[in-house]
């Protein structure tokens, strides 16, 4: 594992285990203690406790040399932390909602979206979940941005590729498995203005309702759509300014306590909502979301519409990346990426057949390189209906890593070392030129100049 994303592995999914991991540990018991600062930064002895209790309860017990790995680790994610806020560093916390909500739809999703269960695992709520990771999580993306500002110009030219490939024994060189390289053009289906009159009309007599005396607990427990916050009524806990889409936060702070909303649309669907109490800046408020329905024949508009474009980039009429600006839908990943699908799970464009979904491995099996499929009814990430069309651009059979058929890949491994490098560097610079201080009880571990020489080590013969 390169030195880049070994400082980027800060693990959500890892500390929300904690709540079951910690029991029967001891260490989760000492009495917390600051064991090293970092510039600005503090590091607690509770931190490393966490993650040893989570590994312990993975089977594997880092030892004393583990637990200098561990406190090694969050030194160099602090040192980055510290010098993201000696830069003015941002990171929204329209970026940070948006993250916890993968996460969460992450965690549902391996749940069976058992929203009762996922309460009952954490004994927390959704929303108690988010407000408890919500600080971590912006350190987080802090630290990644900090990272990637420091490697952004680091380019390779085609012979460091060369040399780098050169340098790999041979017996060493990996077997790539059989791979496709596409791209696609999603269009998103739209309800019909009848759907959207329809749950407007619902929330009304639900507005109604309320206003003649019945609960708007039970009411959004009942219709509500949002997954967070149904099961509590509605209730999405205290929230402060700019923590809400615009239009949701425009009307919420324009309530007064008890008050309720008109009926207001968001991207997420349409709202009906009422605040519960402010203080300053920070609001607590509920609120009955309800999307419209997306029906058959919505989806059939959009197949036609992506037949007919498949149809013209089949014929040189328009081109596919053309397409992909004009029609596809800006919330996917391949709408800035020419179409252009990235592996989720690899960084890269390339795909093994095992790593497709079903729909998109069948669709493909039937196209030649350079062919486009006709539109389909698919689910994206976030599980919504779409429509895709998708272009064959490449199909390797298995073969010995080679710079003819694989130099993409070889030219990002040698990109990802040469940053590996300056990454590495530039903490040794910082390292130098920056106050830390260990406590004692880790005054037995390596120095941190030793531990990036290894890691530097470790990111050079992977």
């Amino acid at each position: 594992m390169s030195l880049i994303k070994q400082l980027t592995a800060i693990l959500f999914l890892a500390t929300l285990n904690l709540a079951t991991a910690q029991e029967g540990d001891s260490s989760a018991y000492l009495v917390d203690k600051i064991i090293s600062s970092v510039g600005g930064e503090l590091i607690l002895l509770s931190e490393v406790n966490e993650q040893v209790a989570i590994l312990k309860e993975r089977g594997n017990d880092p030892g004393e040399k583990g637990k200098c790995a561990i406190l090694q680790n969050l030194i160099l994610q602090n040192l980055l932390l510290n010098q993201s806020k000696l830069d003015s560093i941002e990171v929204t916390e329209e970026e940070v909602e948006a993250q916890l909500e993968a996460r969460i739809d992450q965690i549902l999703g391996m749940m069976n979206n058992d929203i009762d269960y996922f309460e009952e695992y954490y004994g927390m709520s959704i929303n108690e979940v988010k407000r408890e990771f919500r600080s971590d999580l912006m350190d987080k993306l802090l630290v990644e941005r900090m990272q990637s500002q420091i490697v952004r110009n680091v380019k390779v030219t085609p012979s460091e590729v060369k040399d780098f490939f050169n340098n790999i024994p041979r017996d060493s060189l990996p077997y790539f498995s059989s791979e496709v390289e596409y791209r696609e053009i999603v269009f998103k289906p739209e309800p019909s203005e009848a759907s959207k009159e329809a749950v407007v009309d619902l929330l009304q007599r639900l507005r109604d309702r309320i206003e003649e005396g019945e609960d708007f607990a039970e009411l959004a427990g009942r219709y509500s759509e949002d997954p967070g916050s149904a099961s509590q009524g509605g209730d999405l806990g205290w929230q402060k300014r700019g923590t809400f889409v615009p239009e949701f936060e425009a009307a919420v702070f324009n309530l007064k306590p008890g008050e309720l909303s008109p009926v207001i649309k968001s991207p997420f669907g349409y709202h009906l909502i009422q605040l519960i109490d402010r203080r300053g800046n920070n609001v607590n408020a509920r609120h009955i979301l309800m999307s419209p329905d997306i029906l058959d024949e919505d989806i059939e508009k959009k197949i036609e519409l992506a037949d007919s474009v498949a149809q013209l980039i089949a014929v040189d009429s328009i081109s596919f990346e053309f397409a992909v600006q004009k029609y596809s839908y800006d919330k996917e990943q391949s709408s800035t990426n020419g179409g252009r699908v990235m592996n989720p799970a690899t960084g890269n464009t390339f795909f093994e057949i095992d790593q497709l979904e079903p729909d998109i491995y069948f669709t493909l099996d039937s196209l030649q390189v350079n062919d486009i499929s006709a539109g389909f009814v698919d689910r994206n990430a976030r599980r919504e209906k779409i429509v895709r069309v998708i272009q064959l651009l490449g199909r390797t059979d298995p073969h010995q890593a080679n710079l003819d058929e694989d130099y993409n890949k070889i030219s990002e491994a040698a990109k990802e070392q040469k940053k590996s490098k300056h990454l590495n560097n530039w903490m040794k610079d910082k390292l130098e030129n920056t106050y830390i201080r260990v406590d004692e009880l880790f005054e037995h571990c390596p120095s941190m100049l030793d531990q990036l020489d290894q890691l530097q080590s470790q990111s050079m013969s992977n």
